[in-house]
């Protein structure tokens, strides 16, 4: 791969890059476009660990966007700088990684459904265990069927990006395809004609088989390499918005959980100062910090940058693996840190993901999930094959699904493939408080005022 068409500025869906403004580039267009895009919006009431938390310190998906962001425009501009300088490059800068890699991070977690990862195992689910949801996947192509039975976040988000946000235009936001390249950390289809590549760029998938048309053009333009039918070399700065994700996640949540009193103080402060490359002088520093919230405070930012640093060094001296698309591990797993950020994820894992609290919500958000799914695809299918005829039930909830997932004059479609993934489009699509009360009003538990 070659880093000059790697930070291709054309736009998907448009022939050409615009010319750079003197107060914008392309890749700061990028970023602001994501900002004020809808989608981006819903991520305020969207689960990052704590679902529906009545705190008003924990993180939202939106607010764990935004830092991861910022992490990553640190990468981006770190590495960028380091690669410029090992290759010479012209006409291109250090910012420009940034740009590139602050975009796709602040985008990362767009597609997530309600109540985060929880929410795409209970969409998942009601396709393998509701007999509507049987009956679709009957009348399927082995690829369309994977789409559902492994429905994935990241392959919604590419599809929000690429076609859901600003639908009228072909390519969606029209985001650069470097952007785009980047922002897809799983370079395949769901389903494979052959067993997917070995590596970490394979392991979920990053599109589904409707946008995989998209994802071709994207990959032709960067010169992304073509390894099997449905799967391409991933960008390589892919890397860095995997591991910003992680670094804040990692860091992160053991904060947030320590905000709501659900590790101690001891535990938080043990996991954090190996971080920091030199505990020694962090204990100093600490010395002089009178309150536990500041003194995890202090630990978080210094161990951020710290990994930020390591994760730099990395990426440069593997620079050569990466871009012959031979790289199978995560840069996390190669770091110095590897093994006190692996401690991270083990207390996320045991102590933090399945505390009381978190299981609650998210064993209702299976209820939701499937409950919406149950009534919207029933009313589709109901529609599309009996129109006029359909049951007033049908005939009323589809006036609850906007006309861009419904159909055109809300007559839905004949593709059964086309016509769920609308609704799994809309159901996704929905914050975790809208599902809840939707949920709330068909089923009778709560009815509308007035």
């Amino acid at each position: 791969m070659d880093w000059n068409r790697l930070l291709s500025r054309v736009r998907l869906g448009l022939s050409r890059p615009h010319p750079d403004s003197e107060a914008r580039t392309d890749f700061q267009r990028d970023f602001d476009r994501i900002v004020f895009s809808s989608a981006f919006r819903r991520l305020q009431d969207k689960t990052q660990v704590f679902p529906l938390s009545q705190s008003d310190y924990v993180r939202t998906r939106l607010t764990h966007s935004l830092e991861v962001s910022s992490v990553g425009r640190s990468l981006g501009t770190m590495v960028g700088d380091s690669v410029i300088k090992r290759h010479g490059l012209k006409g291109v800068y250090p910012q420009d990684f940034g740009a590139v890699v602050a975009a796709a991070c602040l985008a990362h977690d767009i597609g997530n459904p309600p109540f985060g990862h929880a929410g795409e195992d209970a969409i998942r689910l009601w396709f393998t265990t509701s007999a509507t949801g049987l009956a679709l996947l009957d009348a399927l192509t082995d690829w369309q069927r994977a789409d559902f039975l492994r429905f994935e976040g990241n392959a919604q988000g590419f599809r929000i990006i690429t076609r859901l946000q600003s639908p009228d235009n072909r390519g969606g936001m029209q985001l650069t395809c470097a952007t785009v390249g980047t922002f897809t950390k799983y370079p395949r289809a769901a389903w494979l004609p052959a067993d997917p590549p070995p590596g970490i760029a394979f392991r979920k998938f990053g599109f589904y088989q409707d946008d995989e048309g998209l994802f071709a053009e994207v990959a032709s333009q960067l010169g992304l390499e073509s390894i099997q039918a449905g799967a391409w070399s991933r960008h390589p700065l892919a890397y860095l918005v995997e591991a910003a994700d992680d670094i804040c996640y990692r860091i992160i949540d053991v904060e947030d959980a320590f905000r709501l009193q659900q590790l101690r103080f001891e535990d938080v402060q043990a996991l954090l100062l190996p971080l920091t490359g030199d505990p020694e002088r962090a204990r100093r520093k600490m010395a002089h910090i009178t309150r536990p919230k500041e003194r995890i405070e202090y630990l978080r930012a210094k161990s951020v940058g710290a990994i930020i640093e390591q994760v730099h060094q990395c990426f440069m001296a593997n620079e050569e693996r990466i871009l012959a698309g031979a790289l199978t591990d995560e840069l996390l797993d190669m770091i110095p840190a590897a093994e006190a950020m692996h401690a991270l994820k083990t207390c996320g894992e045991e102590q933090v993901y399945l505390s009381k609290p978190v299981v609650e919500v998210e064993a209702a958000g299976f209820e939701v999930l499937g409950g919406l799914l149950e009534a919207f695809v029933t009313t589709v299918n109901d529609i599309a094959a009996r129109g006029a005829a359909a049951s007033p039930k049908s005939r009323m909830l589809v006036h609850l699904i906007p006309e861009q997932f419904a159909g055109p004059g809300r007559q839905p479609v004949a593709d059964p493939y086309r016509r769920v993934l609308a609704i799994t489009d809309f159901v996704s699509g929905m914050t975790d408080s809208y599902a809840v009360s939707l949920f709330k009003k068909l089923t009778g538990i709560s009815l509308p005022n007035g």
